[in-house]
């Protein structure tokens, strides 16, 4: 199978699949840290004590894994300093739940994009501005 058709098929799995993996029963870790760790940091500790923010940073690390996975190697750095740089800014609004569903969804909206431009990659259609 050539490398197109494997990130193709890649992103349309993860495209049917995502739903149901968000509908399992969710462990006490969110998806990109543990909330059994001691001395969680305050945006960590609400994330873990919502289920809203837990799925949200479920299906935001999946897409961050998805998209680090058939990134090209000039592009993962990339999309990896803009995930650090986020993280900073999710950090920052501490325990406010507002402020934390509304980074998760600014990064969500970047990360969509990203999805968009490998799939117009692939297909040799130009990206749009955002992907739904």
């Amino acid at each position: 199978m050539s490398r197109t058709r494997l990130i193709a098929s890649t992103l349309a799995a993860f495209a049917f699949a995502s739903p149901m993996v968000i509908a399992l029963p969710q462990p006490l870790q969110a998806a990109s840290f543990d909330c059994r760790t001691p001395d969680l940091a305050p945006d960590e500790a609400a994330i873990c004590q919502n289920i809203d923010l837990n799925d949200m940073d479920v299906r935001m690390v999946t897409t961050f894994e998805l998209l680090r996975e058939v990134l090209p190697m000039g592009s993962r750095g990339a999309l990896e300093t803009s995930q650090i740089e986020w993280l900073e800014k999710r950090r920052a609004c501490e325990a406010n739940l507002d402020c934390l569903a509304a980074a998760y969804a600014s990064r969500m909206a970047e990360l969509r994009n990203g999805v968009g431009e490998v799939l117009s990659l692939i297909e040799g259609v130009p990206p749009t501005e955002q992907v739904n």
